[in-house]
């Protein structure tokens, strides 16, 4: 650590300070108190410091290559954290990938990301000969929990290991300023063409947001943050870099609590919650969520999906000395860029459909509300919503096509450019804006955005067939709990044979929980798929054959 605290004295004149720098400060100030609490253990600023550096020197002296990024393919366990802390310290920005997506989504993220250093933690280490086969590239592979394995390195010779035996000293480390258009993080998301979008966010784009988020919430090295998320979802970067910016625990979730973790919270003693709504639901049904039993929180933070206003007031109650917030933001604009507070005693009347409002944007974000031509729209009518600021990233990795069509310049205003959520608002006169539901097919399934048509490019081949369909179901304000999908195949058709075609290239979250086969489909008057008759078959119970159990 005395090699960290060094190169942080060195540092200490710079005018941008990106996030290895925030979390070495902190352990400069505040080496004995935790950073980390994961797999049942806790880790102080001082050990994980110490496991990030040995990370950062093996990149530095075994994959000096200056490629901007560095790939973590790990669940949440203390090798990630420190494999994130260490990948930033190098200078390099990183992507996550995960455990449990299927090999061929993760190898083509790899692939498209253009790493050449690849961290793994036990349960990365299990895929690697997998992953690897095919893959042609040349990579350093970090695997900081692993042993010497003769085997792999037989089979893959092109490939460079480095073993938990083999890492450097941390006296090597030299933290590497991170320049603030340098990317901090590359995450993909679900693609309307089949192949996952690249959203590359800068270091100016995150500090950004932890800089606003701490000046809001005021969290000290007194605080307990949760972590549920996985590494792949982008609001997992809250909790760890706003805990770590703060000298504050980031607290991670078991697996098994992720969706129940009433007792975890108590037990852990959080002071900040952050979760997708869906989660209010689960312990509601539980019977887990009953007034006054998270008295240690002060801050409850909710976004990822719309959040029903009786799930806020439930919240309230539970945990009634924390302020409630619904937040909201596309991955394009760094975690979230709209916020509302919840008041039990006036949030009810400003709800659209019994949906909480998104709010107002944050310091120094701008939001317009736009039309079809992206004109703006009179206050209280419909819109697309459309996010400007220092927190919008400059459009998507290696595909200016794409970007081209979802970042713009409005009328009236050539110097910013403009991200296209997708999203339909009304916008109150005092700047409130309510969530409508969304202009396209896109949808939130258990938090994730979710393109349908990633999805039926996939039935498409499993099938055989065009006439495809992948209905969100149920379906409420733009989230889904799953989804169900509907073909015309032959009668022969395998319904379970298809879903395990699906399970090889999507992620659980987007495989169909049933499939139905219809004569044919519904047809709207232009001629294509009526989805809102497909609906309506679900809704009334008249969905064709069944062909899977």
């Amino acid at each position: 650590m005395r090699a960290l605290n060094n190169q942080m004295k060195s540092l200490g004149n710079r005018s941008f300070r990106g996030l290895p720098e925030g979390f070495a400060e902190s352990a400069r100030l505040f080496p004995l108190r935790p950073a980390l609490t994961v797999e049942g253990r806790e880790l102080t600023y001082e050990e994980l410091g110490h496991r990030a550096a040995r990370i950062a020197s093996a990149i530095a002296m075994f994959e000096p290559c200056d490629h901007p990024l560095g790939a973590v393919l790990a669940s949440r366990s203390i090798t990630a954290y420190a494999a994130i802390l260490g990948i930033l310290s190098s200078g390099k920005g990183y992507v996550p990938l995960n455990p449990k997506f299927p090999i061929e989504r993760t190898r083509n993220m790899l692939a498209r990301s253009g790493a050449r250093v690849l961290l793994v933690d036990h349960s990365g280490q299990v895929q690697l000969s997998r992953l690897l086969s095919g893959f042609e590239t040349p990579l350093t592979i970090v695997a900081p929990e692993g042993s010497r394995d003769e085997s792999i390195i037989e089979a893959f010779p092109q490939h460079l290991f480095i073993w938990r035996d083999e890492l450097p000293d941390a006296a090597l480390l030299e933290i590497q300023p991170a320049d603030s258009n340098s990317i901090a993080y590359l995450l993909f998301t679900s693609g309307s063409t089949g192949e996952p979008k690249g959203v590359p966010i800068s270091h100016s784009n995150v500090c950004s947001y932890i800089a606003s988020t701490r000046r809001r919430y005021g969290v000290d090295e007194h605080d307990r943050l949760s972590q549920e998320f996985d590494l792949t979802f982008d609001l997992s970067v809250h909790d760890m870099f706003l805990a770590w910016e703060s000298g504050a625990c980031v607290c991670c979730v078991p697996e098994k609590a992720v969706m129940a973790p009433a007792k975890f919270i108590r037990e852990s003693e959080l002071t900040m919650w952050f979760s997708v709504p869906s989660v209010i639901g689960f312990l509601s049904k539980m019977k887990l969520l009953v007034p006054k039993c998270f008295p240690t929180l002060r801050w409850s933070l909710f976004c990822g999906e719309s959040l029903p206003a009786g799930y806020a007031e439930q919240w309230q109650q539970a945990a009634p000395n924390s302020v409630v917030e619904n937040l909201y933001g596309p991955t394009e604009t760094t975690i979230a860029i709209t916020r509302y507070r919840w008041d039990s005693r006036a949030s009810p009347s400003e709800c659209l459909n019994g949906i909480v409002p998104i709010g107002q944007p944050y310091e120094g974000q701008c939001v317009a509300v736009v039309d079809q031509d992206f004109r703006p729209v009179p206050v209280g009518q419909n819109g697309e919503l459309c996010l400007g600021g220092s927190q919008v990233t400059q459009g998507y990795w290696n595909d200016p096509q794409k970007t081209a069509q979802q970042f713009v310049r409005l009328e009236g205003d050539h110097h910013r450019v403009w991200y296209r959520t997708g999203d339909l608002v009304k916008q109150s006169p005092d700047g409130c804006l309510r969530y409508v539901g969304r202009a396209d097919h896109q949808v939130k399934i258990r938090g994730y955005r979710v393109e349908l048509q990633e999805i039926e490019g996939v039935l498409r081949v499993a099938c055989k067939t065009e006439q495809v369909a992948a209905v969100p179901w149920p379906l409420s304000n733009g989230n889904a709990d799953g989804i169900v999908a509907f073909i015309t195949a032959s009668e022969t058709a395998n319904g379970q044979q298809i879903l395990e075609n699906c399970r090889e290239v999507l992620p659980d979250y987007m495989i169909p929980r049933k499939i139905y086969r219809l004569e044919e489909m519904p047809l709207n008057s232009n001629g294509k798929i009526d989805r809102k008759t497909l609906s309506r078959y679900l809704l009334d119970g008249v969905c064709g054959e069944l062909i899977t159990r």
